[in-house]
């Protein structure tokens, strides 16, 4: 019996960055041998176990078999007589199939250290093309390794998978995975741009795939398409180290814009409710979690309103946290705040302009929140019915207090 390290730790150890995990191959063992060594089973479609006092995972050398559509259609074979190679063939890119023995040799059939060098993903064989997951994840790796391009021959072969209908197959919550950890990386934009080159986009997202080739509007550059746009605002969330939610909603923000028909351009009247309803129907396909869906759909409905804020009369303003439960849940208003000023700065020469509109809406809900409510309910006492008007029309006088201030100081 022999061990490897395999994957992404050999990877990223040749890349020089932090090694987080360490994945193992076994080779010359039986799943009952393993089991006499004191290795724990966990495996559910192939023989994995976990180390007796590392509790690392240990895999059999395995083949499989394509058996049908979809990343799922898989048999699989783990034996004693499974050689490296013929496990090592299976793995999706030439990067993540170099195996290091115990003694420190590595074994690159596929050339993996020579792509590493050029920073090429490339994939190992044509078995690439039984998995359509595979799309997502060197998409993924685009955003996390922004230095390296996929090979030509790769794109071809991910382009032809497309037009067979293998992405077709994909698990709305496996493509939502996927999604979700690109948009953490580095430049998520790198994703998207892989998943339009091949065509995946169009079939997974094609609200998003829409926005290529629509203007925005005259103030706002208009020689910079919409798709352009959204991708320089994803990248400045993650150079924010902005949380999922907020980076999810800095993808969505603009759905609307790609329904607006070509006779309207560069204007897109109205696209803010388009928008929001486009960011119901995505999150509802991909079945994205509600915290992201919720502030997605806020931010795409009231990133119009954020960038008037302050032209905004205060009671307009005071309806506008009516209207985001800022109230109840201040964080998720303030997380909006953030995706919009992603938004504005998401254009060329924008970068470091100032964003006054979040510290001015900032300032404009704490005053509101300093309303106590309790005691304006007992002043109306014989007036139940009047409580929320009471209370609407004192913090509408805090906020007018605000705002006459700012504009003072000003």
């Amino acid at each position: 019996m022999k061990t490897y390290v395999v994957g992404g730790a050999v990877r990223d150890e040749l890349l020089g960055l932090p090694v987080q995990d360490h994945d193992h191959v076994v080779v010359g063992a039986t799943p009952e041998s393993l089991v006499a060594l004191g290795y724990t089973p966990v495996g559910k479609d192939f023989p994995v176990f976990l180390h007796p006092e590392t509790h690392e995972e240990y895999a059999l050398a395995r083949t499989e078999r394509k058996t049908a559509p979809g990343y799922k259609g898989f048999v699989f074979h783990a034996a004693s007589d499974v050689t490296l190679e013929q496990d090592l063939i299976r793995r999706d890119l030439t990067i993540n199939a170099i195996a290091k023995a115990e003694d420190g040799t590595l074994i690159d059939p596929f050339h993996g250290r020579r792509d590493i060098e050029q920073r090429v993903f490339r994939h190992v064989s044509p078995a690439f093309a039984e998995d359509p997951v595979r799309i997502l994840r060197v998409a993924r790796f685009a955003a996390r390794f922004t230095e390296f391009t996929v090979a030509p021959e790769t794109t071809a072969l991910m382009r032809n998978m497309v037009e067979q209908g293998e992405v077709d197959a994909l698990v709305p919550e496996r493509v939502w995975q996927e999604l979700s950890r690109g948009l953490m990386e580095a430049k998520p934009s790198r994703m998207f741009e892989v998943l339009r080159d091949c065509g995946a986009l169009a079939r997974i997202l094609p609200e998003l795939d829409a926005l290529w080739g629509v203007p925005q509007p005259e103030k706002h550059h208009p020689e910079i398409d919409t798709g352009v746009h959204v991708m320089m605002v994803i990248d400045y969330a993650a150079q924010q180290r902005c949380n999922l939610a907020i980076r999810c909603a800095a993808l969505m923000h603009d759905l609307g814009k790609g329904t607006t028909p070509a006779s309207e351009w560069p204007r897109h009247h109205g696209h803010e409710g388009r928008s929001a309803a486009l960011v119901e129907q995505v999150c509802q396909r991909l079945k994205i979690p509600n915290d992201c869906r919720d502030l997605a759909r806020m931010t795409a409905r009231e990133h119009g309103n954020v960038g008037r804020a302050l032209e905004l009369r205060a009671d307009t303003i005071v309806k506008l946290f009516e209207r985001c439960d800022a109230f109840r849940k201040p964080q998720r208003f303030i997380e909006m705040l953030q995706a919009s000023e992603c938004d504005h700065r998401g254009r060329a020469g924008f970068m470091d302009r100032p964003f006054p509109q979040a510290p001015y809406l900032r300032g404009a809900l704490a005053a509101a929140q300093a309303v106590n409510a309790g005691e304006v309910a007992k002043h109306c006492s014989d007036k139940p019915h009047s409580i929320p008007q009471a209370i609407h029309a004192a913090r509408v006088a805090s906020v007018s207090e605000f705002v006459a201030s700012c504009r003072h100081s000003n």
